[in-house]
């Protein structure tokens, strides 16, 4: 069932939203070649608590930690640890936050210090694709005229999008109806009507869009070994278009 949500709701959702995005904005800035993925969570989690809210991801179905940081070939659920990152990685940060029962979501990639074209391209695609995608969330399209935005677009720029993964509806739990795949033909699933809230998040792959999961049973990579690229915002569908809740 796809809840929709009051404007009191909307209004939760929307501080909930602006936390969120204070955090990324500051955890971003400790990127650079020596820190470690654990030092990523580690500010994530302090800083969520400064909020006065809670990560929604740590305990989540077991996961380990308040952040997912996938580097490189991890494409989503990368489990924070000791791993260094190195000048050229790139690295996807994926946070949610619980604000007093209400949730949103949001990720970026970055670059570790200098990285190739290659992978300079991959991640300015994928988040224009977002930005595509978000376009699409509007009254009265359908579900999957986000999805079909998003893969014309990334595969003509030579990229592919990872199927295993979707989007999702969210608010009062973190995962909520409908799923949102980034992929699929236009003008089908649900009408989109004012007061829903989705969580849009593009996988974006260098190579193919095969995945497999590593053996904590979390973290997703690619099948070749190719660089993948993820990012995601919490958007309101409302009568006056589209309303990034975590901007």
């Amino acid at each position: 069932m796809i809840f929709l949500k009051s404007p009191e709701d909307l209004e939760m959702l929307k501080r909930s939203g602006k936390i969120l995005a204070a955090v990324m904005r500051k955890v971003e800035k400790i990127v650079q070649p020596g820190i470690t993925t654990l030092d990523i969570d580690r500010l994530s989690q302090e800083l969520i608590i400064k909020e006065n809210a809670v990560a929604a991801f740590k305990g989540y179905k077991g996961f380990p930690a308040a952040s997912c940081v996938s580097v490189n070939e991890e494409i989503v659920h990368g489990i924070p640890g000791p791993r260094v990152l190195l000048e050229g990685d790139i690295v996807s940060i994926d946070l949610g936050v619980n604000y007093q029962g209400y949730f949103s979501d949001m990720a970026v990639t970055l670059a570790v210090g200098r990285i190739d074209e290659s992978r300079k391209k991959l991640i300015a695609v994928t988040r224009q694709s977002l930005d595509t995608g978000i376009k699409q969330a509007r009254v009265g399209n359908n579900l999957t005229d986000i999805s079909h935005s998003i893969q014309t677009f990334v595969e003509a720029q030579g990229f592919s999008v990872v199927r295993q993964f979707v989007g999702h509806g969210i608010g009062a739990a973190l995962h909520e109806d409908p799923e949102i795949p980034n992929f699929g033909q236009p003008h089908s699933g649900p009408l989109l009507k004012s007061g829903m809230v989705l969580a849009i998040e593009p996988m974006i792959n260098m190579g193919g869009w095969e995945c497999l999961i590593l053996d904590n049973g979390w973290t997703a990579v690619t099948k070749d070994g190719a660089p993948s690229a993820h990012f995601e915002h919490t958007v309101a569908v409302t009568d006056k278009g589209p309303v990034i809740l975590t901007q």
